[in-house]
């Protein structure tokens, strides 16, 4: 009798793990340029709306303990030169400008580019400081960095306000305000001050032109040095609604690093998965944006 010998069962082959499909490269760089423009674009809105702010109130309470230690001692700045001789540097602290009517009370900074006037109103370095004879001027932002200027338009004639500086309180009466175009108050009289506010006008964030305020000094002249700075020598970065020159390096190494984050990221979002791509790579995406959007910032309008 043949004895049948059971056969063992064949196990059926395991699937294949199905295997994640590879973007192709244009694809995958079109997302990257999407991603980084999507960054670049949040984060200088959040520069400009909500960081820029924070940073004004920061550097204006800095030059505000500065300057009032400064005025103390005595040794606040009364020239376009400190005690040695020296051009004062630009974003020195010089005065205090009280504005009651539009509750503005900001610290003066020396110079107007762009960076300066991202801490605070900046005084024109080519003109007198404030309460010294002849016409000194102001440059104040609109809208970034606080807008400290941003209420000069609800200004009217008569209107008064104070700027204290190392040689005391100069008070002020505005004489009116003009746009482009606008006729000129007339010459100033020998030994006679006057103070010229400028900032943007237009929508907020989208300056069109600039607003002067002109006002004349109604207290006493103080002694006014000699200029350093001759007139029409500042760099065209200093003037109303200028803006850096140059090649800014450090905003082209920062946006070559956002372009490679991207990349990596819409590469991670198909290789890990959408999860873990965001733990890893949406704080390195909003950190680095916010990096390139404070050094664009930088070369906007100094008004703006």
């Amino acid at each position: 009798m043949t004895v049948a010998v059971p056969t063992p069962l064949s196990r059926p082959a395991p699937a294949a793990a199905p295997r994640k499909a590879v973007l192709p490269a244009v694809p995958q760089l079109a997302r990257g340029a999407l991603l980084t423009l999507a960054a670049l674009l949040l984060g200088l809105t959040a520069q400009l709306v909500l960081i820029s702010p924070l940073q004004h109130r920061a550097a204006q309470t800095h030059a505000f303990d500065e300057l009032r230690e400064q005025l103390a001692l005595g040794t606040a700045p009364v020239a376009q030169t400190d005690q040695n001789g020296h051009l004062l540097a630009p974003g020195t602290p010089v005065a205090i400008i009280d504005i009651p009517r539009l509750h503005v009370h900001q610290v003066v900074l020396e110079g107007t580019d762009p960076r300066v006037l991202a801490d605070g109103p900046g005084h024109r370095r080519d003109t007198p400081l404030p309460g010294q004879a002849g016409t000194s001027v102001l440059m104040g932002r609109a809208a970034a960095y606080g807008g400290p200027f941003g209420g000069l338009a609800e200004l009217d004639p008569g209107d008064t306000f104070t700027v204290t500086t190392g040689q005391g309180k100069a008070s002020y009466r505005v004489l009116d305000l003009r746009r482009a175009g606008d006729p000129v108050p007339a010459p100033l009289a020998a030994g006679k001050g006057r103070l010229v506010l400028l900032t943007a006008t237009g929508t907020r964030y989208l300056p069109s032109g600039v607003l002067r305020v002109d006002a004349d000094l109604t207290s006493a002249t103080a002694d006014t040095p000699a200029a350093t700075i001759q007139t029409g020598t500042l760099p065209s970065s200093e003037e109303p609604m200028g803006a850096r020159s140059g090649i800014p390096w450090p905003m082209v190494m920062w946006l070559q690093a956002l372009v490679l984050v991207c990349v990596a990221a819409v590469w991670a979002w198909h290789r890990w998965g959408r999860h873990h791509t965001w733990i890893v790579f949406a704080p390195v995406v909003a950190f680095v944006g916010l990096r390139v959007a404070g050094q664009v910032t930088e070369l906007l309008p100094n008004l703006l």
